[in-house]
């Protein structure tokens, strides 16, 4: 049989070669230093995930405010079950928010980049004005309607700011960037236990003489949430057109060079053909690259992963106030005590475990690769979980300090481990048709995971107990425990590695460059293909 590649063959090589030069000469613009507008691009998604985070986690913050103000004939606790549906409610909006957007970033294409955020302002000044009606519905109920339209928005930021900032980035420098945006949740977290702080500190004085003018304070630490989102907006609107959804799905070369300020020849510009968005059908191209198990597998590892990621991550950072009450740490004699040490606590557990576990990913995700640093995340977290689990209640009555270095480790591993990684594979390991769609289903999964802590977390841990005994939180560690190492596994089994792989390898049609595939013989090629693509390929016919 000769060796020689057919006509066919030798097309897809030369056309795949012509695609591969013109992207060398995109990344040859902004992308490739650290110029003006990758530090622009980075302060854009970043202050979206910074926002994402502090109006996620600022709700753990004011649960307890809410006791207070609302529910003092309850011993100053929410209901559980209330407690759960307004936590929960962001996490619902926020998975449909990511399906939404993350179709739509396919479909339109990347300029749709904004939206999503005037819908955070919108949900978060109307979660911090929410007020009751004469009769009929509560402050609350409205509180927990406003976070289902802000959880929608911050849904949206989700495959928008990973497309976009993956699209943009060099293949050298792309996890890292990413990463450094994803790390923003950390900083976003931290600010909102230091805000809490602050303002706690300026109302310290009308707290004790009333406590009902908590009513202010939870308020204004909601409401600042705005702040930044509302200081980025016109960046967002104004970012071009990712010149990877020109090329690759408009096949608009011209419009791609321009993205990133160049001009290319009419050569070049003759071997593309524009594609009309109104004659692509999106969930045509959608089913029949998942519709190869070679592909939907990949997309089961990320999803999967993330779902049970953030079972454990959600469970535990939506009710951090919990662990810290049931260790004594903020049971103190006053509503202004318990929760100045309820804060401080947050901020301890933010600063010695999440904030690190973000930058030390910024660190190595270059280094070791995505897929190496979730394993150790997820096997680190299933032996962590499983000590709180056995030991919780001689760690917690002999040796806190132990307890809390431990709890600490397990968040720190969550952040340098499948926190951040889950976030960045999704972005980078499916065609660009795609990319934004299947990120948003990843996402939704993770969020159905944290949909289920939500609305469980509160109603188990109290379960063959008191309500605020917390009698069933060791075994609910234990439960994080079994699921981390169920991670352990998916990830294992199913998930790739783009580790200092160009996007282009991800791409259906990207074949190796023609002098790889010509220096070896036919019956090697196979084998060439599966060094070149980190996900099992088929040979085509």
């Amino acid at each position: 049989m000769s060796n020689e590649p057919s006509t066919l063959e030798q097309e897809r090589i030369e056309n795949a070669e012509n695609k591969l030069r013109s992207l060398e000469k995109l990344d040859d613009g902004a992308g490739s230093k650290l110029n003006w507008f990758t530090i622009r691009t980075i302060l854009t998604a970043g202050a979206g995930f910074f926002t994402d985070s502090y109006d996620i986690f600022i709700i753990n913050l004011v649960s307890p405010m809410l006791g207070y103000v609302y529910y003092p004939h309850m011993n100053n606790k929410i209901p559980s079950d209330i407690e759960g549906v307004i936590k929960g409610m962001t996490s619902v909006g926020t998975l449909f928010g990511q399906l939404f957007f993350g179709f739509l970033g396919d479909i339109l294409g990347r300029k749709i980049y904004g939206f999503e955020l005037m819908i955070i302002i919108l949900g978060t000044i109307n979660c911090a004005t929410s007020a009751s009606t004469i009769r009929g519905v509560s402050a609350i109920a409205f509180l927990g309607l406003w976070r289902l339209v802000l959880g929608f928005g911050v849904g949206g930021d989700y495959p928008m700011s990973a497309t976009i900032v993956s699209e943009w980035s060099t293949t050298g420098r792309r996890g890292m960037m990413m990463a450094l945006i994803f790390s923003m949740q950390g900083i976003g977290n931290l600010a909102a236990a230091i805000v809490t702080l602050i303002i706690l500190a300026i109302f310290k004085g009308a707290i004790n003489a009333d406590v009902f003018n908590l009513d202010y304070v939870w308020r204004l630490c909601i409401g600042l949430g705005a702040v930044p989102a509302v200081a980025t907006v016109y960046l967002r609107f104004t970012m071009p057109e990712s010149p990877r959804y020109a090329l690759d799905v408009e096949h608009d070369v011209e419009a791609a060079a321009a993205a990133k300020g160049q001009v290319v020849s009419d050569e070049l510009a003759r071997q593309y053909t524009k594609v009309d968005v109104k004659q692509r059908s999106h969930w045509a191209e959608f089913r029949a690259y998942f519709g190869q198990w070679k592909h939907l597998k990949v997309l089961l590892g990320t999803s999967l992963s993330w779902f049970l990621l953030d079972v454990a991550f959600y469970g535990l950072g939506l009710n951090n106030s919990y662990i810290l009450e049931a260790i004594g740490f903020s049971n103190k004699s006053t509503p202004f005590e318990t929760l100045w040490a309820n804060t401080v606590g947050q901020i301890i557990i933010t600063c010695l475990g999440s904030v690190p576990g973000y930058y030390l990913t910024v660190i190595f995700i270059e280094r070791w690769g995505r897929r190496p640093i979730q394993i150790m995340g997820f096997t680190m977290c299933t032996i962590l979980f499983t000590i709180l689990a056995a030991a919780y209640y001689p760690l917690r009555d002999n040796a806190m300090p132990a307890f809390i270095t431990v709890f600490t480790l397990a968040q720190l591993f969550m952040n340098f481990g499948a926190n951040c990684t889950t976030f960045i594979l999704p972005g980078e390991v499916f065609p660009t048709k795609v990319r934004a769609s299947a990120h948003g289903i990843s996402a939704a999964s993770g969020k159905a995971g944290a949909i289920l802590a939500s609305f469980a977390f509160n109603v188990l841990v109290d379960h063959g107990g008191a309500p605020g005994e917390h009698a069933f939180l060791p075994g609910t560690l234990g439960i994080f425990a079994g699921i981390m190492f169920l991670g352990l596994i998916v990830t294992i089994l199913w998930v790739p590695e783009s580790k200092g792989l160009d996007l282009s390898v991800f791409e259906e049609d990207y074949v190796p460059p023609a002098a790889t595939v010509s220096a070896v013989p036919q019956e090697n090629e196979d084998a060439v293909s599966r060094e070149s693509v980190p996900v099992e390929t088929e040979k085509r016919t």
